[in-house]
């Protein structure tokens, strides 16, 4: 039959009117015993309210920001009775010995000096914990209370205090190994009085094993722990994270570093929801991670040391466009595509208009041209002038098109933007061409006019080269790299003839366009750059 108990705060030390960090449930949700029901935050740690019980949630009556206090009815909960009756075990105090020290929040107050052994406490009916998390190592100062492991059973996670001062001489077990009460966890030097206060007799435990209550922590500052490196261990950045057990749970789960991971809890807590947007943010591409992590970092060299050198700093444009070219290489999945354009019959006319347009003060460049066709093939394919919605669930498709360029100048690279080229014709870019050119030479555009480009074109072919792999201008989804032509023997189905063959890179984002739809964009633009009547028509 049913029955509905009382969800009691067990004990929590000597802490009162802790307050409510989180709710992790909710009325009719189905609990399993130790499972956590709220989350509760001192000024030195936090933890959970697990379920003393197996059942339903009749209801809570606590809610975010609440202080709650041991022994205070946070809710109800809906059992099923039976005529066994389990009694939860509460942690028991190991005995002290001359070398042995139960870890525990429990029993005397350990002699101090000499070398003794910590060991793991009474689990209650827990057997064959896995160890999921190292706080300590060789050397390390901790004091009482300070945490020394992270066990998880397949309920909670807790963790295992030291109940003396002093200096980590060695470490007896390993992430991954499981352990049960009275299994050796490290070789501690414990301090004398005179070296390090040892913390006061904290209240008793509480009953439910699975969570680690808050105790005292010394008046005294404790000394400095050494910092390990992020990545240290595998889990490394748990222990920095600023997150309940429950959540470092979900997160091992997922395969989620925390320190990735920006709370939106009270002190910039990581509650559940963070960290589940943060893993669907990866998933569909619109997070990114901090700079440099999880990525192994370049060997620092003293190059003075084989030579002469000269330091010279990066400039304003190079410090701006590094950062966002290497985030756009590492959270965009890159791919380029290939091919050749004839552009034999397109230089030919060129070269006969070339005069006559410089007479009315145009440099009639191939760029030009090139722009011209990639209007119609960004008509054509309109997926390829689009980008990824913020959220990466659809994609938005622009009306326009605005095509960006990239100019070399002393300062760096810098693209500045031709608006509306699909509303002007081949003289009309080429004049706008040469007029934010000169201005990115001269260190003169305005942000407008390096701001809503929907593509960019890279050109190399004043310079050289036969092919490239250019980088995505986020949020833009492509960028097409030109290369220097050369004159190519083609076969036209008799014979081979000299062509004037212009390589083309198209580097894309393949989330959003896939290979198929590459070489067809790339193969139209070819017939584009081929058809020169088109190229020369008026726009009406």
């Amino acid at each position: 039959m049913a029955n509905s108990i009382d969800i009691v705060v067990p004990d929590l030390g000597d802490f009162e009117n802790v307050e409510v960090i989180e709710v992790l449930v909710a009325a009719g949700d189905a609990v399993a015993r130790e499972d956590g029901l709220i989350t509760l935050e001192t000024d030195k740690a936090s933890f959970d309210v697990p379920s003393p019980e197996s059942g339903v949630i009749e209801s809570l009556t606590v809610s975010t920001g609440d202080s709650v206090s041991a022994g205070d009815v946070i809710g109800k909960l809906v059992v099923q009775v039976s005529d066994t009756v389990v009694i939860t075990p509460a942690l028991a105090a190991a005995p002290t010995g001359d070398t042995t020290v139960m870890s525990s929040a429990a029993g005397e107050k350990p002699r101090s000096g000499g070398k003794q052994t910590l060991v793991v406490p009474d689990l209650g009916d827990f057997e064959d914990v896995e160890v999921i998390e190292l706080h300590i190592a060789p050397g390390d100062i901790v004091a009482v209370e300070d945490p020394l492991v992270t066990l998880e059973t397949d309920k909670a996670a807790m963790d295992v205090p030291a109940v003396v001062a002093g200096t980590i001489e060695s470490v007896l077990i390993k992430v991954g190994e499981k352990i049960s009460a009275g299994a050796s966890i490290a070789t501690i030097d414990v301090a004398g009085d005179d070296e390090l206060d040892v913390a006061p007799e904290p209240a008793k435990p509480a009953a439910t094993p699975a969570v680690a209550s808050p105790s005292p922590v010394p008046d005294k500052p404790k000394p400095a722990a050494p910092v390990s490196t992020l990545a240290s261990t595998e889990e490394s950045g748990f222990s920095k994270a600023h997150a309940s057990p429950s959540v470092r749970k979900l997160a091992r789960e997922l395969g989620v570093n925390l320190v990735q991971v920006k709370g939106s809890g009270t002190k910039s807590r990581i509650l559940h929801d963070d960290v589940k947007a943060f893993v669907k943010s990866i998933l569909t591409g619109q997070g990114s991670l901090p700079a440099g992590s999880g990525l192994p970092k370049t060997p620092t060299v003293d190059f003075a040391k084989f030579g002469e050198v000269d330091v010279q700093p990066l400039t304003r444009i190079q410090k701006i466009s590094g950062p966002r070219l290497q985030a756009s290489w590492v959270n965009l999945p890159h791919v380029t595509q290939h091919d050749l354009a004839d552009i034999t019959d397109l230089e030919a006319k060129r070269q006969l208009l070339k005069g006559p347009a410089k007479e009315r003060g145009i440099g009639l460049t191939p760029l030009a041209f090139i722009m011209k066709a990639c209007v119609a093939a960004l008509e054509e394919y309109p997926r390829v002038n689009s980008s990824l919605s913020e959220d990466g669930n659809s994609l938005v498709f622009k009306k326009y098109c605005h095509l960006g360029f990239a100019a070399d100048t002393d300062q760096g690279l810098m693209v500045p933007v031709i608006r509306d080229a699909d509303k002007k014709d081949i003289y009309e870019i080429a004049k706008e061409l040469g007029e934010l050119s000169a201005l990115a030479r001269e260190g003169k555009l305005k942000a407008d006019n390096l701001q809503g480009a929907t593509f960019t074109i890279s050109s190399l072919g004043g310079i050289g080269g036969t092919a490239f792999t250019p980088i995505v201008n986020a949020p833009e989804v492509a960028i097409l790299g030109v290369s220097r032509s050369s004159m190519q023997p083609v076969w036209n189905g008799s014979k081979f003839e000299p062509r004037l063959m212009l390589p083309l890179s198209l580097s894309y984002d393949h989330r959003v366009v896939d290979g198929a739809q590459a070489v067809r964009f790339t193969t139209f633009l070819s017939q584009k750059l081929g058809d020169i009547d088109f190229l020369l028509q008026a726009i009406p």
